[in-house]
């Protein structure tokens, strides 16, 4: 049997040999943390340049280095997002929440990616957890609303946008979706308001006229549904339902002005025989046009 001493001094062999292990995995750990670093910036460098397959290998090589680099992670979801590929992207911002559960940037992305996937429900779940960790971000605010949106639940909506108004974002797309939510929950004054603001902040806005436009023929109020749908027709000159909503408003303002109806008529026409889908419309309006020919013919006669 070995003496005390020796057993003593096999202790300390091994506590030596543990402790130069230790130094050693602490050593070449620092090392990998360094490669990282380095290919990190070589996938910076190559994303600046255009060069989107060489920081992709990059990053990638950066997380193999180091699988606790966080903005390796996002930033090669974002390449991968940038390429439609949306379930790698997906994988890389799900592994940069999980490693990094405070991470803003990583949840906002996961649920971008999952909108784009129509996974709205895991999608709304993760913005709301970016906007507990960041509440004044206004900008995740619109994010969650066109999720939201996406989902039709229009009360929620009108509560996440009004909330990124307030705190001082929005745009012409935030306030069309907004006023699409109190249209849809039957606020018609505040849908008004909305789509108005919308038409401000972008002149060329198509989807906020056309929704005046329809608020005011559903209201009998013709000449103003006439305007805002004249003012779609100038935004998207190719749009045929918003044609054929003028004509109807013009039409519907003053029945007997065969001049300016035909004209209302003939205009739909032109713009509907360039769109397939605007068949049954197109061949009901041709109809009605021989019938408002011939009406201002007799009414000429007298």
């Amino acid at each position: 049997m070995n003496s005390f001493k020796e057993r003593y001094l096999l202790m300390r062999f091994l506590i030596v040999v543990v402790c130069f292990c230790a130094l050693m995995a602490s050593a070449f750990a620092v090392g990998d943390k360094e490669k990282a670093k380095e290919n990190f910036n070589a996938g910076l460098s190559a994303s600046q340049a255009g060069k989107t397959e060489d920081a992709i290998l990059a990053y990638t090589a950066a997380i193999n280095e180091d699988p606790t680099f966080i903005d390796a992670y996002i930033n090669l979801g974002a390449l991968y997002f940038g390429k439609n590929d949306y379930q790698k992207a997906l994988e890389m911002y799900r592994s940069a929440t999980e490693k990094d559960p405070k991470n803003v940037t990583a949840f906002s992305n996961l649920a971008n990616v999952e909108y784009q996937l129509k996974r709205y429900a895991e999608a709304e779940a993760h913005m709301n957890t970016a906007i507990g960790l960041s509440p004044k971000d206004a900008s995740l605010y619109k994010d969650l609303g066109k999720i939201q949106f996406a989902k039709r639940d229009y009360e929620a909506l009108i509560k996440t946008l009004n909330k990124c108004h307030e705190l001082g974002d929005g745009d012409d797309a935030t306030h069309y979706m907004l006023g699409k939510a109190y249209q849809k929950t039957e606020k018609t004054d505040e849908a008004i308001k909305s789509f108005e603001r919308s038409v401000q902040l972008e002149k060329k806005n198509y989807n906020a006229y056309f929704a005046l436009g329809q608020i005011y023929l559903g209201e009998g109020k013709f000449l103003n549904a006439a305007n805002y749908f004249d003012q779609a027709l100038k935004a998207s000159p190719t749009k045929y339902l918003a044609a054929y909503n003028y004509a109807v408003a013009v039409e519907s303002q003053e029945p007997d002005n065969y001049e300016n109806n035909i004209g209302a008529w003939e205009k739909f026409v032109r713009i509907a025989k360039t769109n397939p889908k605007a068949k049954t419309e197109l061949t009901e309006a041709e109809n009605h046009l021989k019938e408002l020919k011939e009406a201002k013919k007799q009414k000429d006669l007298q």
